[in-house]
């Protein structure tokens, strides 16, 4: 039996299937499968700089694992397999080149022109900027999914209003937005969007973890001398709320599992242990969902607003323990700050070359919502919009170029 209506499945500009046999969230997956935004992700950073190593996760691996885990955690809780794959494979499609430091750059900038928040560039590209679907008047509705899959991607359904709080969606994007959450309760997320968060928690928490001490950037031994160090990062950078005496037992319960290392050092046993670490790890925060959320709501489907997903606190605060190793020892490192710093002189002066050269800076797909442009604030979005689309490489190819380009004219 399809849990799914047909005000789920509707599109905002009607399109039938080109094949029979398909269902709609199946064509919504190969739209996000095969969209350019997705595979741009593969040259964006997720934590560390994909390419210093081999083995380091960028931000489309990170997706494509993020993926995994939620269409299983969705299909075990009865909610449609390929709609979770589309929204968690969609969930980063908007995080601009040099990772959250290339977001919190572009939102300086963006400040007078409707803020910039990845999440919300996700929804832009999805209806707006992706090249798939325009209407007979010429309008692009990006890749044009259905209701239920963008509301599954939507993990602030509320939009900018000028404060410190992340959203969803920008003022100019409210149209489709308000069609999408026809009927849903205010500011509440579908238990798709629960499922893609708590995904994209779990796979990051442990993944950043992996790929740290497979590149010896941090060490196991230090995490409990560390520990006051770590609480604080849980509560400033994370948000998690937590005592100290509570992620104590935190560290207590992870270090008590049979998977948990005591180092690493290189070697292939070394490495196979740590990936038994990610399994277990996984396996554990999502079971753990799963049962607690059987146990509240029952067995029968569970999907958009008929449920939430039940996390225990406990697993939360073990993720967000997980969330601040990461965030000390590499985000917050000194040698990351220098080059955050770099990158965000990199994005700051893109911005400016190609606004004052513009339209002649420009990629040819811009060149249309340039035109169409009518106050500065809107220019601003369209060189943002082009800026946000770049991959790392791409960001620094560019600005080499365009720096050089200047440099001649003097």
């Amino acid at each position: 039996m399809d849990s799914y209506n047909g005000t789920d499945k509707e599109r905002f500009l009607d399109e039938p299937a080109k094949r029979a046999g398909r269902t709609e969230f199946m064509r919504d997956r190969a739209r996000v499968i095969h969209s350019a935004s997705l595979r741009r992700l593969g040259a964006k950073t997720q934590v560390a700089v994909p390419w210093e190593n081999d083995f380091q996760r960028t931000r489309l691996a990170h997706s494509l694992e993020v993926a995994q885990i939620g269409r299983e955690l969705g299909d075990s809780l009865g909610a449609d397999p390929d709609l979770l794959d589309t929204a968690c494979l969609a969930h980063d499609l908007g995080h601009p080149p040099f990772g959250h430091n290339g977001e919190t750059a572009l939102a300086e900038i963006a400040h007078e022109c409707g803020g910039f928040e990845g999440n919300a560039q996700s929804f832009r590209l999805l209806t707006r900027l992706e090249a798939k679907t325009y209407d007979m008047h010429g309008r692009s509705f990006g890749l044009n999914l259905t209701r239920a899959s963008l509301d599954a991607v939507s993990k602030y359904p509320w939009p900018y209003a000028r404060t410190n709080r992340k959203y969803g969606v920008y003022a100019e994007d409210l149209e489709i937005f308000d069609w999408m959450r026809l009927g849903a309760p205010i500011e509440r997320r579908c238990i798709e969007a629960q499922i893609m968060d708590w995904s994209d928690d779990v796979s990051y928490s442990v993944h950043d973890l992996e790929d740290a001490l497979v590149a010896h950037q941090v060490k196991v031994e230090d995490f409990a001398s560390d520990l006051p160090l770590l609480h604080k990062v849980m509560l400033a950078d994370y948000g998690v709320q937590a005592s100290e005496e509570e992620t104590v037992e935190s560290l207590k319960r992870l270090e008590s599992l049979s998977c948990w290392p005591t180092q690493y050092d290189g070697s292939h046993q070394s490495l196979a242990r740590t990936k038994d670490l990610t399994s277990q790890l996984i396996g554990r925060f999502v079971l753990t969902a799963e049962t607690e959320t059987r146990k509240v709501h029952g067995r029968s489907p569970l999907v958009r607003y008929w449920a939430n997903l039940e996390v225990p606190r406990d697993l939360r605060l073990e993720v967000g323990l997980l969330k601040s190793i990461a965030g000390h020892y590499l985000i917050n490192s000194p040698i990351a700050q220098d080059r955050y710093a770099r990158q965000r002189v990199v994005i700051t002066e893109l911005v400016e070359m190609i606004l004052a050269s513009a339209p002649h800076t420009l990629d040819t797909i811009f060149l249309e919502d340039w035109k169409n442009a009518a106050t500065d604030a809107a220019k601003l979005r369209v060189v943002i919009d082009q800026v946000a689309s770049l991959t790392d490489p791409g960001a620094y190819a560019m600005h080499a170029r365009l720096t050089a380009q200047i440099e001649s004219q003097t």
